[in-house]
C-alpha cells in the first residue's frame, strides 16, 4: 500500500498537517480531505504501485486550477508502507467489557486512535465485536501502568472499588489525555473524597461520561456521546501543542 501524509498546510486546507490516508490498488483507506487534491493523490500513488515506486512528493496549490477553492497550499509525502495499527495514535483503555465498554470500543474503531478493552472476565471479552483489541488480565492495573504517555483512560468495570483505583492511578499518573468513569454525581462525590485522602485532584475525572452531551442511559448512545467527548479533548490537546510548537 502507499500511504499518504499531509506533511505541510498553507492557508485554508480540508486537513491538518499529520493527516493521512492509505491507498492500494483496489480501495483506499482514511481521507486527507477529498475532492480534486484527494483524487491527484490517489492517482500518484497508484502510479507508484504501478511502476514500483517507493517514495514520492507532491506540492499541490488549492486553487481554480484543480476546481478547488480553498486558496491554500498542501505538501503531502507518498511512502509504501504496510498497513498496521499507527504507533503515534492515541492510546485509549476502556477497563470493562460490559456493555458500555464493548459498545465504546465499537464506537471508537473508526477514530484516529488505538483502543484497547480490558477486563478479567473471559466471558465478557469473548462478546466484543470481532476485530476489537482486548487484553484479557487478572490485573487490569498492570495495563493502566504500562501505557505510554498521554494515554487516555475510561474506567467503567463491574466493581466500584475497582473503578476507584484505577481512577487514582490514572490520576497519578499526571500525563494523562483523558480519565473518564461511567458512574452519576453520587459516584463522583464519593469518588472526590476517596482520591483527597490520598492527596489526589479528583478534578480532571470526568464523571459520569458523556453527561455533557445527554442523559440517555443506552449503552451505545452513551458510547456514541463519550467517543465524541475523548476525541474532543485529545483533538484539543494536539492543537494547544501545534500551536506552541508554531509560535
Amino acid at each position: 500500500m502507499i500511504r499518504i501524509r499531509v506533511t505541510h498546510t498553507k492557508g485554508s486546507t480540508p486537513r491538518e498537517a499529520g493527516a493521512e490516508m492509505w491507498v492500494d490498488r483496489d480501495m483506499t483507506r482514511g481521507t486527507i480531505g477529498g475532492g480534486a487534491l484527494e483524487y491527484m493523490a490517489i492517482d500518484r500513488a497508484r502510479q507508484m504501485l504501478a511502476f514500483g515506486e517507493s517514495r514520492a512528493t507532491m506540492d499541490v496549490p488549492l486553487g481554480p486550477e484543480i476546481g478547488q477553492c480553498c486558496g491554500g497550499r498542501v505538501a503531502l509525502s507518498l511512502e509504501q508502507a504496510l498497513p498496521g495499527p499507527d504507533p503515534e495514535q492515541p492510546r485509549v483503555l476502556i477497563f470493562g467489557a460490559g456493555h458500555v465498554g464493548r459498545a465504546l470500543a465499537l464506537a471508537l474503531r473508526p477514530l484516529p486512535v488505538r483502543a484497547t478493552l480490558v477486563d478479567s472476565r473471559a466471558d465478557e471479552l469473548s462478546l466484543a465485536a470481532p476485530g476489537l483489541d482486548a487484553r484479557l488480565t487478572p490485573l487490569p492495573e498492570a495495563e493502566l501502568r504500562a501505557a505510554p504517555p498521554r494515554s487516555s483512560y475510561v474506567i467503567l468495570t463491574h466493581d466500584h472499588a475497582l473503578d476507584f483505583l484505577l481512577a487514582a492511578e490514572a490520576l497519578q499518573r499526571g500525563d494523562a489525555g483523558y480519565v473518564g468513569m461511567i458512574g452519576s454525581g453520587t459516584k463522583r462525590a464519593s469518588f472526590a473524597r476517596f482520591a483527597r485522602t490520598r492527596g489526589i485532584d479528583p478534578a480532571p475525572l470526568i464523571c459520569p461520561i458523556g453527561a455533557g452531551y445527554s442523559r440517555d442511559k443506552r449503552p451505545e448512545v452513551i458510547a456514541a456521546f463519550a467517543a465524541a467527548e475523548i476525541i474532543g479533548r485529545l483533538t484539543s490537546a494536539v492543537s494547544t501543542d501545534l500551536i506552541q510548537e508554531n509560535s
